[in-house]
């Protein structure tokens, strides 16, 4: 039987044995593939999507996880990435999973627990009480706590850790993220779609708290990178998350108000909404 959810009618979720599927973009990643799929739980589905690797990633994933399922990427950007690998999920919970083996694999069982519970939303967290980070330096762990206080203030929210990309949610929210179209073209003068590229955590978590997604935070600890270094530029990229709360600030107003003049139900907000505890 379906349910009305926010003035929305959702139809009945498997918790009691969700599908899990784990999404796993990866660009030149083989070393660390090697070592982070046999560490992965039994579930429905492992998706790494590729990003053109040219250093045998696909061929390394494969070899570490004979069943794994390839997807291959239109677009450049870990945004476009995720959004390839949501379309392709076929089980109930997507688990976000980064390549590096920076996420602890033993903490799957608690983001679908928090699912279970009744979240929409599994936001990992390395500052809530029992998570840490073996990665973050001062510097960047300063501006992460600027940036998330904006982003609590803009979206009356109360979350501890914007820029983390361990999350989890049900497959049937990817529809609220409103994302890109990951099979069309790159634009010709060889820009990116918003949302293509690194800001794509931002995005999600912003476009989450505007639909008053119900939201636990879960506890993570964030492990060293394995193999290589990281992309992450901290002030640039600090910089670049800002740029993506002011934007997508004006989009959920957009929203709001376009919703208001066709006489739809707005969701109830995030700052209407208690959170599910954990």
């Amino acid at each position: 039987m379906n349910t009305v959810v926010d003035g929305a009618v959702r139809a009945p979720r498997n918790t009691d044995n969700p599908a899990i599927s784990i999404v796993v973009p990866a660009r030149n990643e083989a070393l660390n593939l090697a070592v982070v799929l046999p560490e992965l739980p039994p579930v429905h589905e492992v998706i790494l999507v590729d990003g053109g690797s040219v250093d045998g990633t696909v061929e390394a994933a494969r070899r570490a996880m004979p069943d794994i399922r390839v997807v291959h990427q239109t677009r450049k950007g870990k945004g476009n990435a995720l959004a390839a690998g949501f379309a392709a999920v076929t089980g109930d919970i997507v688990v976000m999973y980064d390549a590096d083996g920076s996420a602890d694999p033993a903490e799957i069982e608690r983001f679908v627990a928090a699912l279970v519970a009744g979240a929409d939303f599994a936001k990992g967290s390395r500052f809530a009480p029992g998570g840490g980070s073996a990665d973050i330096t001062p510097f960047r762990s300063a501006g992460n706590w600027f940036l998330n206080r904006i982003f609590n203030r803009m979206f009356r929210s109360s979350w501890t850790d914007l820029c983390y990309g361990y999350n989890a949610f049900w497959a049937d929210q990817v529809a609220v993220l409103d994302l890109p179209d990951h099979t069309l073209p790159a634009p010709a003068d060889g820009s990116m779609l918003w949302g293509d590229g690194f800001e794509i955590e931002t995005v999600i978590a912003c476009r989450f708290a505007a639909a008053g997604a119900r939201t636990t935070e879960v506890a993570s600890m964030e492990r060293l990178r394995i193999f290589g270094e990281s992309n992450l530029r901290a002030i640039s990229d600090g910089f670049r998350v800002l740029r993506t709360l002011l934007t997508e600030r004006r989009r959920a107003r957009r929203l709001r108000r376009s919703q208001a003049a066709a006489g739809m139900s707005v969701h109830q907000s995030a700052a209407e909404r208690e959170p599910v505890a954990a």
